[in-house]
């Protein structure tokens, strides 16, 4: 076994204290926000919260919980980040899929349109009446299809599609296998890496997003959980004024944002570690012999 060097010593150990840096900033921030959430008005107001709780308080909790609109917003919310993921994850990897191929006809003007839609938009209003037109008010596609296809992930998925062996799709199509078999069968199985990535970044985008349905929802019913907590903040929600008193309403106003923050990141914060493992490279290892 050799030996480090004592220059190589040097850089694990500065590494691991740069590294034990970076964690600990970037975990001190998560927890204070949960101790917060869980501390009580007066120590909140006085700057006392660090990483513990302290006046122990579930009145915010405690209200959000036990309204039962908020339970039915968080299930809009479910119900529109599955359904607008899986709409733009069909839109985005086919669109990506027909982009990767250098001798199609008119692949310019397909990516040229794509890139345009970066940095020039019809604006608020224009959509507004857009989406108005097309009878999608007040229901789930008006979430789903205005933002079906995200730029950035699209050119992201072209560039991993360009870079698989074309020799794997030219043996397929010797085999018989037609564009989508190659495609369902050959493509996306050596894809799990990149799809997992944008399925993350779709539902993460998805989940927090609040403003397409405070524009196009007119109905409290079909709001997702994002509204309701900004309504709450904004000390606008049933739960917060029904049966509330002064003294509930200050310690709500006191942590009321550090509550929003563990509720809506609690389920993303749930599912990272399963994906997490496909946000690996090499992939390809392998897929192609001599």
């Amino acid at each position: 076994m050799v030996r480090p060097s004592r220059s190589q010593r040097v850089f694990q150990g500065v590494n691991g204290v740069i590294l034990t840096l970076v964690v600990v900033v970037t975990l001190y921030p998560f927890l204070n926000i949960i101790a917060r959430s869980f501390s009580g008005e007066r120590q909140i107001r006085a700057g006392e919260v660090a990483l513990w709780p302290k006046g122990f308080d579930l009145t915010t909790y405690d209200i959000v919980l036990h309204d039962s609109m908020f339970w039915r917003n968080y299930g809009n919310t479910v119900l529109y980040t599955v359904v607008s993921t899986v709409v733009a994850m069909v839109l985005t990897t086919c669109y990506a899929y027909v982009l990767s191929k250098r001798d199609l006809r008119g692949r310019g003007v397909l990516v040229g349109v794509a890139v345009f839609t970066m940095f020039f938009s019809g604006g608020l209003i224009p959509n507004y009446v857009l989406v108005t037109s097309l009878g999608l008010k007040n229901s789930l596609w008006a979430i789903a299809l205005p933002n079906a296809i995200s730029v950035f992930n699209l050119l992201v998925m072209k560039a991993f599609f360009e870079s698989l062996p074309t020799e794997l799709e030219e043996a397929a199509q010797i085999d018989g296998l037609s564009t989508y078999g190659i495609l369902l069968r050959i493509v996306l199985p050596l894809s799990k890496a990149v799809i997992a990535t944008m399925v993350l970044f779709y539902s993460v985008s998805f989940w927090n997003s609040w403003f397409s349905a405070y524009l196009y929802m007119d109905r409290t019913e079909l709001m997702p959980v994002t509204v309701y907590l900004r309504n709450l903040i904004a000390g606008a929600t049933t739960g917060g004024n029904a049966g509330a008193g002064t003294e509930q309403l200050s310690q709500v106003g006191a942590n009321i944002q550090a509550v929003t923050i563990v509720l809506t990141a609690l389920p993303i914060l749930c599912v990272y570690p399963f994906v997490q493992r496909y946000f690996v490279s090499g992939v390809m290892l392998g897929a192609v012999k001599g």
